[in-house]
């Protein structure tokens, strides 16, 4: 009786077969299931790194739009006193502004652009500058290709 017992515990050559093969189903299953948690938590990774990068860039482009006015008052102080110390100020905030993204859109001479202009005024000229910017009364600045503020100018009009 004891050797049909033994018998009926053994295993037989089909049954390890299948077990193993359940077995690397299992290992193949887990496998996946480890490289997809890698494969998402990479792009956890990448997706943060990249949402930091863009409020980085937000708060660098809200300080910037912040500090413009102070911009323009120095500029439009420099035109009721000339002092070299005042210009040198302004030359250095601008050097700043540039050194941190916002560059300055030149409008002066060039065709009207409501993209990144404001037309505040029509001014009567000569043929040749209709349609042009004749003043710019502030600058505008732009801040990785998005218009920080744009420009307000005075363009001409053929009489």
């Amino acid at each position: 009786m004891d050797d049909n017992k033994d018998q009926t515990q053994l295993n037989t050559p089909v049954d390890d077969v299948d077990q193993v093969k359940k077995l690397e189903e299992k290992i193949s299953e887990l496998e996946n299931n480890w490289k997809r948690a890698l494969a998402d938590y990479k792009n956890l990774e990448r997706r943060t790194a990249e949402e930091k990068q863009e409020f980085a860039e937000f708060s660098n482009m809200l300080l910037l739009q912040r500090l413009l006015p102070v911009v323009d008052n120095l500029e439009m102080l420099k035109k009721h006193i000339g002092d070299t110390g005042l210009i040198m100020i302004i030359k250095e905030f601008k050097q700043v502004l540039e050194d941190n993204g916002a560059v300055s859109l030149e409008s002066h001479n060039k065709d009207f652009d409501a993209s990144t202009m404001d037309c505040v005024e029509t001014v009567d000229c000569e043929v040749n500058s209709d349609g042009k910017v004749v003043e710019v009364i502030s600058e505008g600045y732009k801040f990785r290709n998005k218009i920080l503020r744009p420009a307000k100018v005075r363009v001409g009009k053929a009489k």
